[in-house]
C-alpha cells in the first residue's frame, strides 16, 4: 500500500544579510505610544516589517494602515489579519491628520487593508483621509497604497480627484504566480488599475513594488519591469519576501545583495524615474526619498522638454 505522508517542506536558512539590528530608542518608544493613544494601526506592524526599528527608531517615519486591521482578503504572503471587518471608522481619518502633525512628517504613507466587503473599496474613507491630512499638514507629501478596490474604475477616481502625491499599488509578484500569492487579486488589473490612475493624473508618479524569493525566474522579473513600465508606473522598489510564519508560503531563494544590485541596474535602464533594491526593501521603505527623486526626475524631462522646443 502506499504511503501517504504529507510531502516536507525544506526551509532554507536565513542568510546573514537579513540580520537586523533593533533599536528600541525614545523615538520608537514614543511613535508606539501614540499610535496606541490615537487607537491606529500601521503596516509596520501588522505586516511585520523588517524595518520598523529603524524607520520608528531612527528616521521617525511610518505607513498608517486605515480601514480598519482586518482584511477581506487572505494573501499566502501576507501577516495581516484576514476575516470579517469591523464597522468603518468615521473618525479615523481625523486622527491620522492629528498623528501626522504631531509627528511633524514631510511625507506621510496611507495603505489599508482590503475592504472587498465595501462597494467602494474604501475609497471615500481613503479620499477623507488625505483631505484631513492636507487640511492639518498642508507641506507634507502624501503616498497612497490601495488594493485594487475590486478594480472599478470610479473608486480610484474617487481616490485620485484628491490628487496624492504618489499612487502606490503593488503587482507583488510575477504573472505566473499571482493565483497562488495573491488572494482574489490579478496581475492584469493590477496594470490596469495602474494605467488608469496615470491616465487621471497624469503628472501625479505612479509606484509598485515586487517580491522575490517565490520561485521565480529572472525573465519573469525582467518581464514584470517591461509591463509597469508599459503602463506608465514611475517608480519600482524591489525586496526579499520572508516568511511570517510556517502556514505562509515558504521561502524558495534568498537574493543576494549583488543580485538586488543587478535588478537595480536594469530598473533603472528600462525608464523607472527611481528604483529602491535590497533585501530589507519594502514598498514605503525610504518612501521620502522616493517621492523626492520622482520629482527631480520630473524637472529634469521638464527642462529637456523645453531646451528641445527652444531649439
Amino acid at each position: 500500500m502506499t504511503s501517504c505522508k504529507p510531502t516536507k517542506v525544506e526551509h532554507i536558512r536565513k542568510p546573514d544579510w537579513l540580520k537586523i539590528k533593533l533599536n528600541t530608542n525614545d523615538d520608537y518608544k514614543g511613535l508606539k505610544k501614540l499610535m496606541r493613544e490615537k487607537n491606529l494601526h500601521t503596516v509596520c506592524e501588522e505586516a511585520r516589517c523588517p524595518n520598523i526599528h529603524e524607520c520608528w527608531g531612527e528616521r521617525r517615519t511610518a505607513t498608517f494602515m486605515i480601514l480598519g486591521a482586518v482584511c477581506t482578503r487572505a494573501c499566502r504572503f501576507c501577516a495581516v489579519k484576514t476575516g470579517l471587518p469591523n464597522e468603518l471608522d468615521t473618525a479615523e481619518p481625523e486622527r491620522v491628520a492629528d498623528s501626522v502633525e504631531i509627528m511633524n512628517l514631510k511625507h506621510v504613507v496611507v495603505t489599508a487593508v482590503a475592504r472587498d466587503d465595501l462597494k467602494d473599496g474604501g475609497a471615500e474613507v481613503f479620499a477623507e483621509t488625505v483631505r484631513a491630512i492636507r487640511r492639518k499638514n498642508p507641506f507634507t507629501s502624501i503616498e497612497v497604497l490601495p488594493s485594487d478596490m475590486g478594480g472599478i474604475e470610479e473608486n480610484l477616481r474617487i481616490l485620485m480627484d484628491t490628487k496624492p502625491d504618489i499612487l502606490n499599488h503593488n503587482i507583488e509578484t510575477v504573472k505566473r504566480l499571482t493565483p497562488r500569492v495573491r488572494a482574489r487579486a490579478k496581475y492584469d488589473r493590477s496594470l490596469e488599475f495602474l494605467r488608469r490612475a496615470k491616465e487621471m493624473q497624469p503628472d501625479i508618479p505612479t509606484k509598485s513594488s515586487l517580491m522575490l524569493g517565490l520561485g521565480e525566474t529572472e525573465e519573469e522579473i525582467i518581464e514584470v519591469m517591461d509591463d509597469l513600465r508599459a503602463n506608465n508606473v514611475d517608480i519600482m522598489t524591489i525586496g526579499q519576501y520572508l516568511q511570517p510564519s510556517k502556514k505562509h508560503l515558504p521561502v524558495k531563494k534568498y537574493y543576494s545583495p549583488l543580485e538586488f544590485g543587478k535588478l537595480r541596474k536594469i530598473a533603472m535602464s528600462k525608464g523607472f524615474s527611481h528604483c529602491e533594491a535590497g533585501p530589507l526593501v519594502r514598498s514605503s521603505y525610504h518612501a521620502d526619498e522616493q517621492v523626492n527623486a520622482a520629482a527631480k526626475q520630473k524637472q529634469l524631462l521638464g527642462e529637456e522638454k523645453s531646451a528641445i522646443a527652444n531649439n
